[in-house]
């Protein structure tokens, strides 16, 4: 995301052009994400969670970037993902996570 999201702020839309999201097969991400504990938000800042809103829309703060990609190190298919992660952790930006 260009900019950290605002409290009250809602994401609510499937607007994935907006924030240069790529796409990753459900398949390929069976198993890796069924445990993950980490502390995002759904929908809004005012949501604190743990793990993916999967069939929402997440708020992946920076400081738990570096969980997913531990999770995901060494998994080649989720190259693209890596990658863009990789870059949210490097400008210390929000990643927003689409689910279903």
């Amino acid at each position: 995301m260009e900019r950290a999201p605002s409290p009250g702020e809602r994401y609510d839309t499937y607007e994935p052009e907006r924030y240069g999201c790529i796409s990753v097969p459900d398949e390929d991400l069976e198993g890796l994400f069924a445990d993950l504990r980490i502390n995002v938000y759904w929908h809004t800042l005012d949501r604190p969670e743990k793990g993916l809103a999967y069939c929402g829309i997440t708020l992946i703060p920076p400081d738990a970037v570096p969980s997913i990609l531990a999770d995901i190190d060494g998994v080649e298919k989720l190259t693209p993902l890596k990658s863009l992660l990789l870059q949210a952790r490097d400008e210390n930006r929000f990643v927003i996570h689409y689910g279903l």
